[in-house]
Order: structure tokens, then C-alpha cells, then sequence
């Protein structure tokens, strides 16, 4: 997938991640794309390692492990922050 795409996908699963974890954290617009956007790769790698599967473009799984992904550094950041 190129960059534009994976910022894309990223602020969409920032967003999500977001909306199923609100809070204060700051940082606006830009801290939930950047945010997604890590989140999507932890969550890619993460899932190739136990052996779920590829992220491999825009499809459903993909979009589920990119979400999870992002949950998963938005809690990280709450707690270093904290």
C-alpha cells in the first residue's frame, strides 16, 4: 500500500480507536492519525507474528487488525502520559 494509503487507513482507525476509547489525550487531529497510523503497523505486525494473517490492502480484516492495533497504542500513550 503506498504512504497516502496507509495515512488514510490509519486516521480511520485512529478514529474508531478514538470513539472506543475517549478521553482527553491532547494533540488533536494530528495525534489521531499519527496514533492510527502506528497503531495500524503494530496491529499488522502483531497479527503476522501469531499467525492470523497479512495485512495486505483494504479489506475487512485488515481494517479490524489496524483498529485493535490502534486501541492498543492509544492505551499505550494514556499510560505513559499518565
Amino acid at each position: 500500500m503506498g504512504i497516502l494509503s496507509w495515512i488514510i487507513f490509519g486516521l480511520i482507525a485512529g478514529i474508531l480507536a478514538k470513539w472506543i476509547m475517549p478521553g482527553r489525550d491532547g494533540g488533536g487531529f494530528i495525534l489521531t492519525v499519527v496514533l492510527g497510523v502506528v497503531g495500524a503497523v503494530v496491529g499488522g505486525y502483531i497479527s503476522t507474528f501469531f499467525g492470523f494473517g497479512r495485512v495486505d490492502g483494504f479489506n475487512f480484516g485488515s481494517f479490524v487488525v489496524a483498529v485493535i492495533g490502534a486501541i492498543v497504542v492509544l492505551f499505550i500513550y494514556r499510560k505513559v502520559r499518565s
